[in-house]
């Protein structure tokens, strides 16, 4: 099965899924310079997201999203896994949302600027005035019901434990009052883990946890909500993948 699989793999499904790329770019770079970033610049990138699932027969399951409402702006917090996590987060959190994310990914090809034309948020963290220009963006986000989502580690486990949270999506929350949202995500690092090569099929579970008030202002209040969003993540994880495992070669 896992040849058939492969061979379905390479011959179908990423060369089709590879069009669907660069087509959903491009409409997101068209329709946000129209207008309406806060519509094309999620509902495209939704809808790929979601084939891209489809068409590698990786079944999704979610919980927990009624514990969100609507119309109010949080901090999702993931844990994160692998690649996929990308496409089980934007298709199917069920929230209009900007991403955080490192500043190297502007220059994919395609994605990059459809990313940019989106509005979704380049970290940049050369300097003071390079940080504080990156907060004053998120702000601006967060309005509207829309929310952010933050990969708190910074980066892919290489084991599928949890690596430390880094406090900048904490501090923002706690800057502006927001909820933030512990989110696991489970099964993409099955999928396709860090060092992989090959694509795997394999279910991902979604686990949307109670939004986290602010208790507070100040480093008081940010510690004390990556504590409980760090056991909150790890709760929905499996056995396995419980406790956390120091990698000196993860970016942290």
């Amino acid at each position: 099965m896992k040849i058939l699989y492969y061979i379905y793999q390479i011959c179908f499904a990423l060369p089709i899924l590879l069009v669907l790329t660069i087509l959903t770019a491009l409409v997101t770079i068209v329709g946000s310079l129209i207008g309406g970033a806060h519509i094309w610049g999620y509902y495209p990138g939704k809808i790929w997201s979601q084939l891209i699932c489809v068409f590698l027969l990786i079944p999704v399951k979610v919980r927990g999203r009624e514990k969100i409402h609507k119309h109010t702006s949080y901090v999702f917090v993931p844990n994160h896994q692998g690649a996929f996590d990308i496409f089980l987060i934007y298709g199917f959190l069920g929230r209009n949302f900007k991403w955080m994310m490192k500043k190297s990914l502007r220059k994919l090809p395609f994605v990059g600027k459809a990313c940019e034309s989106a509005g979704h948020i380049f970290v940049d963290r050369s300097g003071p005035k390079k940080v504080l220009e990156t907060i004053r963006q998120a702000k601006a986000s967060l309005k509207d019901g829309v929310s952010l989502v933050v990969f708190p580690e910074g980066a892919r486990t290489f084991t599928g434990h949890m690596g430390y949270f880094k406090k900048g999506a904490f501090q923002l929350a706690d800057e502006l009052q927001l909820e933030v949202v512990p989110v696991t995500i489970d099964g993409s690092f099955k999928i396709l883990p860090r060092t992989g090569k090959w694509i795997h099929p394999y279910r991902m579970i979604l686990t949307i946890h109670d939004p986290i008030p602010p208790k507070g202002q100040g480093i008081k209040n940010i510690k004390a909500t990556m504590a409980e969003a760090y056991a909150a993540v790890e709760s929905a994880l499996p056995e396995e993948y419980k406790g956390m495992v120091k990698n000196e070669d993860q970016d942290r």
